[in-house]
C-alpha cells in the first residue's frame, strides 16, 4: 500500500497524554479518513468513508 505524505494527521484527542505510545491518529481527505496508530506511523492503517467515520464517532460517543 503507497501511503499519502500529504496527509496531516492529528492526534485523538482521548489519547492518553501520559503515555506517548497509547495514541490514535487520524488524517482527513475529501472521500476518506485514515486512522492509524502513532506509534507505527508506516504500519497498517483502516481507511473508512466520512459518513462511516461519523457513525462510528457518535456510537463511540455513547458508550
Amino acid at each position: 500500500m503507497s501511503h499519502n505524505a500529504d496527509l496531516t494527521w492529528v492526534k485523538s484527542s482521548y489519547s492518553d497524554s501520559s503515555d506517548p505510545n497509547d495514541c490514535v491518529e487520524i488524517a482527513i481527505s475529501p472521500t476518506t479518513v485514515h486512522i492509524r496508530d502513532s506509534k507505527n506511523p508506516d504500519g497498517p492503517r483502516l481507511a473508512v468513508t466520512p459518513d462511516t467515520w461519523i457513525t462510528f464517532v457518535n456510537r463511540a460517543a455513547t458508550w
